[in-house]
């Protein structure tokens, strides 16, 4: 098949094919970092097919570390039952990983509980604000066991909304002081400097050992919406599934590289080389 590169519409940035990528690149690939909703799920579902393939690049060797703006409650799930090394949560709030020889959880937050208590006063007004302001809107599910941020929710429960009606949420929350981000399902709002990518560095250099050139030169990303932005723009190996193509009209950073299926399908289509690289390496 012929190498293809694919073009955002009134972008003016071109993003390439994953079949753009050689076997040094696909080689050299040691950690795995990786956002959930409509990344490694599809249509709101953890497939089969996506799970194992997890797994399959745990158990070849690879560091797996999901990178998610979902909440603390189901961060700690997925550090202790999921096939992964460590997970970052809360759109770069913390990071947890859980040692099963020892039984135990190291949790690192960004910030004190003082400061998660004083914020989350400020973020449930800005809820408030929201949903008394832009109709349809609703509160995420997960926000009972969040810790740092206030998520709502526009097309997982609720809706879908307009862009138009998902933009405006950002623009209240901002108005009112908070970051705002927006991923497929969530616009998450948080005060405080940390992004995916801080707390994604910050894990690797101190559980991992990594920095620099090194991350660079090992670490791949996947992700599919704008509250990826940070990785997308930052890693050399930073791909969208498909449906990334679908926030085409968004202003934010965008992957070097696409897959070709959406979701979990274009999650287990990058893990499928990722592995079959690697067989390949250890049959020479």
């Amino acid at each position: 098949m012929a190498k293809r590169t694919l073009q955002y519409k009134g972008l003016g940035r071109s993003v390439k094919s994953l079949l753009e990528l050689s076997r040094k690149d696909w080689s050299g690939i040691k950690v795995l970092l990786t956002d959930i909703d409509d990344t490694v799920t599809t249509d709101g579902r953890l497939t089969c097919e996506a799970y194992c393939a997890l797994e399959e690049l745990q158990s070849a060797g690879y560091i797996v570390i999901p990178v998610t703006g979902r909440c603390a409650g189901w961060c700690d799930h997925i550090a202790r039952m999921w096939p992964v090394n460590a997970v970052v949560g809360e759109n770069g709030a913390f990071y947890f990983r859980y040692d099963h020889a020892a039984k135990t959880m190291h949790q690192h937050f960004r910030q004190s509980e003082a400061e998660r208590a004083d914020n989350a006063r400020q973020l449930r007004s800005i809820g408030k604000t929201i949903l008394a302001e832009v109709p349809g809107t609703g509160i995420a599910s997960d926000q009972p066991y969040r810790l740092t941020d206030f998520a709502i929710d526009f097309s997982e429960d609720v809706g879908p909304l307009a862009e138009s009606e998902v933009t405006k949420i950002v623009s209240i929350a901002e108005a009112m002081g908070a970051t705002a981000k927006i991923s497929s399902i969530h616009v998450n709002c948080w005060f405080g400097n940390h992004n995916k990518l801080a707390t994604s560095l910050l894990l690797l250099s101190e559980c991992f050992g990594m920095n620099g050139r090194e991350v660079q030169e090992s670490v791949m990303f996947v992700g599919d919406s704008p509250n990826d932005e940070s990785m997308f723009g930052f890693f050399k190996y930073s791909i969208g599934v498909a449906n990334v193509l679908e926030s085409q009209n968004l202003d934010f950073h965008r992957p070097a590289f696409v897959a070709a299926g959406r979701g979990g399908v274009g999650f287990t289509e990058i893990a499928s080389q990722l592995l079959k690289t690697n067989l390949e390496l250890a049959r020479l």
